[in-house]
């Protein structure tokens, strides 16, 4: 578990914040096994093609906490200070220089925004609070990860060995991160993430780490094992006892990124990082709720009202680190459909008022336009006959990127919108071929 000690970057997080120390810090509490339980519980779940590990790895949920929620609010506290600079007379000459180092390493070209940033720290600022509780409770309790390496560990190259002029004076243990009790000639190996603190913190130097010494694993009943992997299992006709699995009922707004395999295999794919949402440049990709059901939650949506998907833009194919998104060219991505503009006639200017409005052709990337108008006469309260044009959207051309509903001047709802039929990715979500 050096990787723990040395490498993890929450780990490294979990370290600084347990540096306030609290009552009860550092305490034995036993539970260490609770980890491989919900390793258990993850591997039954993959089993049956239920991708959960996303939700716990440490460097998914590192990435996605800092991509949805701390960045973005570190942008905010940012922009407001600068305003403060621009608003003082004796700081403003100073202003100028202050935000153009910021624009070029800290602050993006927009504020990034998101639908989940609340709930999403929320659940972060809750691993790091219980640090409070015990030093890297996370780390010793809960990390699936943990439990993995602690799995491969049983047979290291480093081992400690205690000698016999230790007289128990407890420092080492106060200072494990591990937070194990010592016992003279046992050592669990499962859990040393090997930062060797216990050494340092030994007086008597009757600790050393070398290729010898005794080891001792965890205690794992195979009654709680075997209950794991029931849990495990039994959670996927749970989450998938849904209308919304069906291949005819997937909730119409669950619009993927350009390039997305198709449903079933990205869900697999995707471990729920939020790299693709936090290159997005317009902002459009969001963390899903319950979209796609409880399976599909965090897993990136395009929310055209927030953001459309650019023309040409590709990077959220370049960034995913699983292929749930496939690299695309800027050609590919050109002609890749991820659905399909539809027009409520009831919100709709030119339908329900009979006014004109050009706003969603003018917008419209496609080279040959996606939305065209037929023109129409219509009769005012005076009985006048007016002309107007009235948009229609060529199935065959429309991508589905979003930018007509994202500029739509109609407050609210929009009256025109994009629904995930006519994807690239699935024939059977087509309507026209």
């Amino acid at each position: 578990r050096v990787f723990c000690g040395w490498v993890c970057p929450l780990g490294f997080i979990n370290d600084l914040v347990a540096k306030v120390k609290s009552r009860g810090n550092n305490r034995e509490r036993g539970w260490f096994r609770i980890k491989y339980f919900v390793l258990t519980s993850i591997f039954a779940a993959s089993i049956f093609s239920l991708q959960i590990s996303g939700y716990f790895d440490p460097l998914s949920l590192l990435v996605r906490s800092l991509t949805i929620s701390i960045y973005p609010s570190l942008v905010l506290v940012l922009d407001r200070f600068v305003d403060l600079f621009y608003s003082s007379q004796f700081l403003k000459p100073f202003a100028d220089y202050l935000y153009t180092f910021l624009e070029l390493t800290l602050l993006p070209l927009r504020t990034p925004k998101f639908s989940q940033s609340f709930f999403v720290g929320s659940l972060f600022l809750l691993i790091l609070f219980l640090n409070m509780v015990e030093k890297r409770f996370w780390c010793k309790y809960i990390c699936p990860l943990g439990a993995l390496l602690g799995i491969f560990s049983f047979f290291p190259l480093i081992r400690r060995s205690i000698s016999e002029d230790c007289v128990s004076c407890g420092k080492c243990e106060l200072n494990c991160a591990g937070g194990l009790k010592v016992k003279r000639g046992k050592w669990y190996v499962s859990e040393c993430i090997e930062c060797f603190e216990c050494e340092d913190a030994c007086q008597f130097n009757s600790i050393r780490n070398g290729v010898s010494g005794k080891k001792e694993g965890v205690d794992l009943k195979k009654r709680h094992l075997l209950l794991s992997f029931f849990f495990g299992g039994l959670s996927v006709p749970l989450i998938r006892i849904n209308p919304l699995y069906g291949e005819r009922y997937f909730h119409p707004r669950l619009i993927r990124p350009p390039g997305s395999v198709e449903e079933w295999e990205f869900l697999r794919r995707c471990v729920r990082c939020g790299e693709c949402m936090k290159v997005c440049p317009t902002g459009g990709l969001q963390p899903a709720l319950l979209e796609a059901g409880l399976e599909g939650m965090w897993t990136p949506i395009l929310v055209p009202r927030i953001g459309y998907c650019e023309f040409k833009c590709t990077m959220c194919g370049q960034v995913c680190p699983s292929s749930a998104i496939r690299k695309l060219s800027s050609k590919e991505k050109e002609g890749t459909k991820i659905g399909l503009a539809i027009i409520d006639k009831s919100r709709c200017i030119p339908y329900a008022f009979g006014r004109p409005c050009i706003v969603c052709e003018e917008v419209c990337p496609t080279p040959k336009k996606a939305i065209w108008f037929e023109e129409k006469e219509v009769i005012d309260r005076e009985g006048k006959i007016l002309k107007v044009k009235q948009p229609r959207v060529d199935p065959d051309l429309c991508v589905g990127c979003g930018i007509c509903e994202a500029k739509c001047p109609i407050l609210g709802a929009p009256a025109i919108f994009v629904i995930n039929v006519q994807e690239s990715r699935s024939d059977k979500k087509r309507i026209f071929f």
